[in-house]
């Protein structure tokens, strides 16, 4: 495959995901807080997990495992690699999420989904990313892994409050509060948003923005999607937070 022909693929992919983020201003994806019936059989939560980020995480392995990667591809390899890690062997495991499910409908999509970005991405880094050493002194590098570093840690702040707001056995809802809940409503979806920008930056190609754009297009109406649940649902809801993007005013 030549490499115009490569950016072509995801441009059409990215196109996609402009379309899906177009369509989920409509519909709301049935999991978690928003999970309906007649979305089909279901599955435990924290299996559905497993099963949709696992090809995020084995497809970049094989890449990296099987191919002779610049360093620079290496480096983006294994960031790609602690973060898909996380989310597919330890996240799980920590969310206390007992007896709740998850359409099979809404995991075989999010398969699908994690096996073309992390295809396009592996393909690129195994195929065509040839930086040298120099690229470690480029602006992108600098600034990319920053963001990427810093948004992955607020990530897991993130998710440790969520996850610690129930008690074991417990199965609601409870208003998030503490580090950036102060101000949005949603600051794990803020920060993985922020950390693909940084690896976007870092990377500079078509398929690691394509996959920007795909996180933007489920996170940001994902966000929304809650910060409307929390107000409903809630109402004692601080009424002084946003859904993703703080307002210091």
């Amino acid at each position: 495959m030549t490499l115009s022909t490569f950016h072509i693929i995801c441009i059409i992919w990215a196109s996609i995901g402009i379309g899906s983020f177009i369509l989920l201003q409509f519909v709301t994806a049935p999991y978690g807080r928003h999970i309906k019936k007649g979305w089909g059989p279901e599955i435990s939560n924290k299996i559905g997990w497993v099963l949709m980020e696992i090809p995020s995480f084995s497809i970049i392995l094989y890449f990296f495992m099987t191919s002779n990667q610049s360093k620079y591809a290496s480096m983006l390899s294994i960031l790609w690699l602690i973060h898909y890690f996380n989310r597919t062997f330890i996240y799980p495991l920590r969310i206390r999420t007992k007896y709740k499910k998850m359409p099979i409908t809404i995991v075989v999509s999010a398969i699908a989904f994690n096996m073309v970005n992390a295809g396009l991405n592996g393909y690129f880094l195994a195929n065509f990313e040839a930086y040298t050493i120099d690229a470690f002194n480029n602006w992108h590098f600098y600034l990319g892994l920053t963001l990427f570093v810093f948004s992955f840690i607020t990530n897991q702040i993130s998710d440790n409050i969520l996850i610690h707001l129930r008690k074991p056995g417990e199965t609601g809802y409870k208003i998030p509060n503490g580090f950036l809940f102060k101000y949005i409503s949603c600051p794990n979806h803020l920060s993985e948003l922020l950390q693909w920008t940084g690896f976007a930056i870092m990377a500079w190609n078509y398929p690691a923005t394509t996959f920007l754009i795909w996180t933007a297009a489920n996170l940001i109406p994902r966000a929304l999607a809650h910060h409307k649940w929390y107000k409903v649902h809630f109402k004692e809801y601080p009424k002084n937070r946003t859904a993703l993007f703080p307002r210091f005013w």
